[in-house]
């Protein structure tokens, strides 16, 4: 279970994930075989809706009204056939939106799954998600936990932020002060996807000005674009040297 705040990376871990491990389609048997099968949870925890999603991601999908039973036993073949090794399902965190019982049934039908395809079962989510699984005590023994924390003022931060810039291929070399970098994780709250917002964001302006790198002087007067949040980080007591 990998689990952390929203934007935090899970997804672009599980995407990472899949390109390593694609699927290959073997002409001299006629078989697709799919190392890892990337899913996305339903937005509630509700099975039938599930298989089908399994089912329309292989290629597989069956039209018309089934039971989900008729729909387990279609997937489940298919999926035996695939050599598969590892079943990844992101949006975990979506059975909250369903009751108790609800939760419980889908998270038997994971380790259901699991268990009948012989397959390493990998769940991502935010940290709400966590408490649900833990929910299943048989299935919360056999995953490990794995939380995605928030980035901090320390040398890893700087090194994501130093990979980002260079990868923005800008004309001129974009050396930060350590005050700019710790403006850069207060605006962003630490969060990853925040950080490659503000960088991009930086990197366009630099373009559009022709200074062709990103200065502290533009980090400092740089103003947050999700003003959909409510607080504003840039208020916020900065890290202590």
């Amino acid at each position: 279970m990998v689990y952390g705040s929203s934007g935090i990376g899970k997804t672009m871990i599980a995407k990472r994930m899949e390109s390593l491990y694609p699927s290959n389609y073997r002409s001299d048997i006629g078989v697709t075989r799919t190392p890892i099968l990337l899913l996305q949870a339903p937005p509630a925890p509700d099975e039938r809706r599930f298989y089908q999603h399994i089912l329309a991601s292989i290629g597989a999908p069956m039209w018309g009204r089934h039971t989900i039973s008729e729909l387990e036993v279609r997937a489940l073949s298919h999926l035996r056939g695939m050599d598969l090794k590892m079943i990844m399902i992101d949006e975990v965190h979506n059975l909250l939106a369903g009751s108790y019982r609800e939760q419980r049934r889908f998270l038997n039908m994971l380790r259901f799954l699991s268990n009948d395809l012989c397959a390493s079962l990998v769940v991502f989510g935010v940290n709400e998600a966590a408490e649900a699984v833990r929910g299943d005590e048989q299935l919360a023994r056999r995953l490990d936990e794995h939380f995605l924390p928030l980035w901090d003022d320390d040398v890893e931060f700087s090194r994501l932020v130093q990979t980002l810039i260079a990868a923005m291929r800008l004309e001129r070399g974009s050396g930060l002060s350590v005050q700019s970098l710790r403006t850069i994780l207060g605006i962003t709250g630490g969060v990853t996807s925040r950080v490659f917002t503000m960088i991009k964001a930086l990197a366009i302006d630099a373009i559009e000005t022709g200074e062709e790198r990103i200065t502290d002087e533009a980090v400092q007067s740089w103003q947050p674009i999700w003003a959909k949040h409510s607080w504003t980080v840039r208020n916020q007591p900065q890290p202590a040297f």
